[in-house]
């Protein structure tokens, strides 16, 4: 029996990439027991992200409001869950998740039925590894997710995952709202789910621009701080 694979692509003015990704996703081979779908999350963009994605053969949500990444995740878990979907993949629209390493992460699940795996930079040294500053920002979430769910988890903030049904429907109920992949691990691992993270090689971001730059790092690390403790302390 054929599983249902949702490629959900939250896109916040990504008309620089989001046409080679398309194009890519096109070009791929997985194994031909997935059937792919590929969703376009347009959140509000104000390019012509929608225009551009719009001339492929993929499903477009077009937000009437920006949602941010949390908001955007969470339409396209929506879907996934609306359209019985067997399985979810978060890929972002900024070019840095080649869609050739879609396959590592189908494997992971296949061998491990795991309910969400993590594709991470950090398990073999390859592919682009983010700036010094940012390094230092994900080791210190891979300690802190390390306090609160006891799992090691070396690239907490990779948007690079697949969510099974299990982890849609948990998604759908609930998911962070502004950097949600540090956080929902404590969410996911808090309700009883398994998480796995295999490795991946990953890109410089293909065009746009990053919502945390600069000072907004140290904004980021405490924000996300603090959420991840009141999703552990949270019944």
């Amino acid at each position: 029996m054929a599983t249902q694979l949702l490629i959900i692509i939250p896109c916040f003015n990504e008309e620089d990439s989001i046409v080679s990704l398309l194009n890519e996703l096109n070009q791929m081979v997985v194994p031909n027991t997935f059937i792919i779908t590929v969703a376009v999350i347009n959140d509000c963009s104000n390019d012509n992200t929608s225009v551009i994605a719009e001339k492929f053969s993929v499903v477009v949500i077009n937000l009437p409001v920006n949602l941010g990444i949390g908001g955007a995740m969470q339409t396209g878990y929506k879907y996934a869950w609306e359209n019985n979907f067997d399985v979810a993949v978060q890929m972002d629209g900024d070019g840095q998740h080649p869609p050739a390493e879609l396959n590592k992460l189908l494997q992971c699940w296949h061998n491990t039925q795991a309910n969400v795996v993590i594709g991470s930079r950090f398990l073999v040294n390859q592919g682009f590894q983010s700036s010094l500053l940012r390094r230092w920002g994900i080791s210190y979430f891979h300690w802190l997710n390390k306090f609160f769910t006891g799992i090691h988890i070396y690239d907490s903030t990779s948007g690079f995952r697949l969510f099974d049904r299990k982890a849609i429907e948990l998604a759908v109920q609930y998911y962070p709202d502004e950097y949600p992949e540090p956080e929902s691990i404590v969410f996911f691992a808090k309700s009883g789910l398994s998480i796995h993270e295999t490795p991946v090689i990953m890109k410089e971001r293909q065009g746009g621009k990053s919502s945390i730059r600069h000072f907004y790092q140290l904004y980021y690390i405490i924000k996300v701080s603090i959420a991840m403790f009141f999703s552990f302390i949270r019944k």
